[in-house]
C-alpha cells in the first residue's frame, strides 16, 4: 500500500442523505452530513435522540433497513465505496475491516450460545483457523477486554454474566479480527459510573494498541471529554457542528451546542433551603431482604440484597440512594413501595423520631398484609426507569391517569380535573389526555409518569433511576421538574441513581450503597466535600468528565 494511501481517512461520510418515510415528523433522518474517521482517531457523534446519530452508524455497517433509503452521498472505507455494496461483500467488510458495539448487550447477544461461541462464530466465518487455534484466539481476546477467569467466561452465557461483562464480551466479538474500524454506538449508557469507567479506559487502550479508528455514539458529554479527539454535533438530522474537543466543548459555536453544555449534569450541589424539624415521613430501621435460590442439587445460595438499611426522610426533603447495579439500591426503594416483601425490619409512614413513642403514630408496613396495605399504597409512590414499559399501550393518557384515584373513590369529574392540573404541573398541554404513550418522546412519557404517581397526592414519591434512559437536555428538564414539584407540594422525595452528577442536582441527604449495605450517609454537601468511605471516593472518581471545563 502507497503511503498516499496509509495517510487517507479510514472512513468518509460525504454529503450523506437518508431518506424517512412518508408521515414521519421529518423529510430525512440525516441531510447533507459530512465528516471523516482517522486511523487511530475517534470522533464523538453527539445529538439528542432522533438527531440521527444511530442511523448514519447503521448505514455505516449496511444494517438499514429498506425503509430508510440512502438518497445521496457516500460511504468510504479506506477509499472503497460501501455506499450502495451488495450483502455478499458487506457480510465480507463485517468484523474484519468494520465492527460494531452496540447499546444494549443482552439484546445484542445470542441467549441460547455461549460467549464463547458467539466469539468463535466470527472466526469460523471470516478465517480458516482450525478448532485449536481459534479457541486459543477466543481466549486470548477475553483476556485482552481484563475479563476475570476466561475459561469460565467463554463457557457462561450471556444472563450469567454483569452488563459491564456482556459489554467487554461485545467489544471482544468487535476487536477480534483486528477491524479498522470501530463504531461504538452508545457503549456505556446502560452502566454504572465505575463500570462505565472501566469500559472507556479499555476502548481507549484496545483502540491505541490496535490502531484502529473509532466512531464513537453518545449523548454524554461526560463520556465525549474522557475520549474525544474531535466532535461532531448533529441536531435534527444537520451535522450543526465539529471540530477538536477543547474547541467544541470549551468554545461552542453554535447556539445548540452551547444549549447541550448548560444542560450537562455537574458535581457542584445546588443550594436549597432545608428544615431540619420538618414532620418526619418515613423512617426505615433494619431493613433486610434476602433471596434463596433453591437448587436441585447442592446448596442453596442465599443472596443478601439488603441488609440492615437505616434511612429518614422528612417532609420537603430528598434523600438520594446511590451505588452500582448489585448495590440494593432499587431493592431498598421496592421494599419501601411493598413491591417486593422485606425479609425483616421495619418501614415507618409518619411518626415521630425523637419520641418516646416514636411508634405509635407511625404506622409500620413492612410485613403488612395485603388488605390492610391497600389504603395506605396511595400515600407512597414510584416513578420507574423506563416510563414506556411503566404505562400501558392500549390505554389513553387519561384513562392511566384517572385509574388509581377512581379505583380509591375519586368521582370521574374530579379525577379529569386533578388531571388536567397534574399535566399542566408537569408542563403537558391538555391535548396530552386522548393520546397514546407511543406519540410521545421518553421525556414527555416521562413526564405523564411523573403525573400519574402525583395523582395519588402521595406524602413520599420514589424515583428509581427516572432520568438515566433519557438524553443530557431532557434529562435536565424533568431534574428541574422533580425540584419544582418537590418544593410546590412540599413532598418527601427518595430519588435513586447511579450518577452522582444527578443526585447533585436533587438531593439534600445522601446514603452510598455498595453491596447490600449502607457504606456512607449523611447531608449531601458534607458526602460531596469530603467522602469518608473508598467506595464513595472511587465513585466521585469514576464520574465521566469531572474534570473537563465545559463551555457554553
Amino acid at each position: 500500500m502507497n503511503a498516499a494511501a496509509d495517510d487517507r481517512p479510514i472512513l468518509q461520510v460525504e454529503g450523506l442523505t437518508i431518506a424517512l418515510p412518508a408521515g414521519g415528523d421529518r423529510r430525512t433522518a440525516v441531510r447533507d452530513v459530512t465528516f471523516s474517521v482517522g486511523r487511530g482517531e475517534i470522533l464523538c457523534l453527539v445529538g439528542e435522540s432522533g438527531s440521527g446519530k444511530s442511523v448514519i452508524a447503521q448505514s455505516v455497517m449496511g444494517l438499514l433497513p429498506k425503509t430508510l433509503p440512502v438518497n445521496a452521498g457516500r460511504i468510504l472505507l479506506q477509499g472503497e465505496d460501501i455506499t450502495h455494496a451488495p450483502l455478499a461483500r458487506l457480510r465480507e467488510l463485517r468484523a474484519t475491516r468494520m465492527s460494531m458495539i452496540f447499546q444494549e448487550p443482552m439484546t445484542a447477544l445470542n441467549p441460547v450460545m455461549t460467549c464463547g461461541e458467539q466469539i468463535d462464530e466470527v472466526l469460523r466465518e471470516h478465517t480458516r483457523l482450525s478448532q485449536a487455534e481459534r479457541k486459543a484466539k477466543v481466549l486470548g481476546i477475553v483476556r485482552e477486554v481484563l475479563l476475570p477467569d476466561p475459561e469460565r467466561m467463554v463457557a457462561s452465557y450471556p444472563h450469567q454474566l454483569s452488563g459491564g461483562q456482556r459489554q467487554r464480551i461485545m467489544i471482544a466479538m468487535a476487536l477480534v479480527l483486528d477491524p479498522v474500524l470501530l463504531i461504538a454506538d452508545e457503549p456505556t449508557t446502560a452502566l454504572d459510573v465505575t463500570t462505565q469507567a472501566q469500559i472507556l479506559k479499555l476502548v481507549l487502550d484496545l483502540q491505541t494498541r490496535h490502531g484502529a479508528g473509532v466512531l464513537f455514539i453518545t449523548h454524554d458529554f461526560g463520556v465525549v471529554a474522557e475520549v474525544a479527539h474531535r466532535v461532531a454535533v448533529l441536531r435534527l438530522g444537520d451535522l450543526v457542528e465539529i471540530g477538536p474537543k477543547a474547541d467544541v466543548l470549551q468554545r461552542p459555536q453554535h447556539d445548540y451546542t452551547r444549549m447541550l453544555m448548560r444542560a450537562v449534569p455537574t458535581l457542584h450541589l445546588r443550594k436549597r433551603p432545608s428544615d431540619p424539624g420538618a414532620p418526619l415521613v418515613l423512617r426505615v430501621i433494619g431493613l433486610d431482604k434476602t433471596y434463596v435460590d433453591k437448587r436441585w442439587f447442592g446448596t442453596d445460595r442465599t443472596v443478601h440484597a439488603a441488609q440492615e438499611i437505616d434511612l429518614e426522610i422528612r417532609r420537603g426533603q430528598t434523600l438520594g440512594i446511590v451505588g452500582e447495579s448489585g448495590s440494593g439500591k432499587s431493592t431498598v426503594a421496592r421494599c419501601i413501595v411493598r413491591l417486593i416483601d422485606p425479609s425483616a425490619g421495619q418501614v415507618l409512614l409518619g411518626g415521630d423520631r425523637d419520641g418516646q413513642d416514636a411508634g405509635t403514630s407511625a404506622i409500620d408496613i413492612a410485613m403488612m398484609g395485603a388488605s390492610a396495605l391497600r389504603p395506605l399504597r396511595k400515600r407512597v409512590q414510584i416513578v420507574f426507569q423506563d416510563p414506556y414499559r411503566s404505562l400501558n399501550p392500549r390505554r389513553t393518557v387519561a384513562q392511566a391517569l384517572v385509574e388509581g384515584p377512581v379505583n380509591y373513590g375519586l368521582s370521574m369529574a374530579a379525577a379529569l380535573q386533578r388531571a388536567r392540573s397534574l399535566l399542566a404541573l408537569v408542563r403537558m398541554d391538555d391535548s396530552a389526555m386522548a393520546r397514546y404513550p407511543h406519540q410521545f418522546s421518553g421525556g414527555q412519557r416521562q413526564r405523564i409518569c411523573i403525573a400519574r404517581a402525583l395523582m395519588m397526592e402521595p406524602e413520599l414519591l420514589v424515583a428509581d433511576e427516572a432520568v438515566s434512559a433519557l438524553d443530557v437536555s431532557v434529562q435536565a428538564q424533568v431534574l428541574e421538574l422533580f425540584e419544582e414539584i418537590r418544593a410546590r407540594l412540599n413532598l418527601a422525595m427518595l430519588f435513586i441513581t447511579h450518577d452522582l452528577r444527578v443526585a447533585s442536582q436533587v438531593c439534600d441527604q445522601l446514603a452510598v450503597m455498595s453491596k447490600g449495605r449502607v457504606v456512607e450517609s449523611g447531608p449531601a454537601h458534607r458526602v460531596f466535600s469530603a467522602p469518608q468511605h473508598a467506595y464513595t471516593q472511587a465513585l466521585f472518581a469514576a464520574a465521566p468528565g469531572r474534570g473537563f471545563a465545559f463551555g457554553g
